[in-house]
């Protein structure tokens, strides 16, 4: 399955260059090796796409459940290696595979709000999100992405430095507390516009 990730990297990156032009700063900011989250504002269903293209390192992305329900997509999705999630419940299973991805040393991609939203709004920020991160002890990136998505039109990508909940590891939590750090994440975000 990697073989085929990276062979639609390649064929993305050709495709997605040529109808958009891309404005990446801060990419410096993602760890080169090692665990990481990457969490991003959500503006379009092609966000995880942009991102894939835009950042060298594999993205595992958490995903709708809704997209594994028709087979092919289902297929397509899990070969470039997203699972789901339940957007509606608190999402065990998710928050598992998000565990699991980063005790691999891999790069899990997230978009906090949990939908697409197109104005700023903190209050949408999951718990679920600060959780993962300090269960993995995990850095979280932030990266803001503005773009109307249209053919030949920009994408601004502009990555935040790593936040590090480090005083908060073996710590217990209550879940308004995990609200209010998914909180501070999204507020990473934004900054970045």
């Amino acid at each position: 399955m990697l073989f085929f990730y990276k062979f639609c990297h390649l064929i993305g990156n050709i495709i997605f260059r040529i109808i958009f032009r891309f404005r990446i700063t801060g990419k410096e900011n993602i760890p080169t090796e090692g665990k990481v989250i990457l969490c991003s504002n959500h503006i379009s269903e092609l966000d995880p796409v942009i991102l894939g293209i835009a950042i060298p390192r594999r993205i595992r992305f958490m995903a709708k459940k809704e997209l594994f329900e028709n087979k092919f997509l289902g297929w397509l999705v899990s070969a470039l290696g997203a699972f789901p999630v339940d957007r509606k419940s608190a999402d065990l299973s998710a928050i598992r595979n998000s565990l699991t991805v980063l005790k691999n040393n891999e790069v899990l991609g997230i978009f906090p709000e949990g939908t697409r939203v197109y104005e700023e709004n903190i209050e949408n920020a999951k718990p679920g999100i600060a959780l993962i991160s300090i269960k993995a002890k995990a850095p979280i990136v932030p990266i803001h992405i503005e773009s109307k998505y249209k053919p030949f039109s920009k994408i601004k990508i502009n990555i935040g430095e790593p936040i590090y909940f480090s005083e908060y590891y073996n710590k217990k939590i209550r879940t308004e507390d995990y609200k209010i750090l998914s909180q501070e994440i999204m507020k990473a975000i934004y900054s970045l516009k």
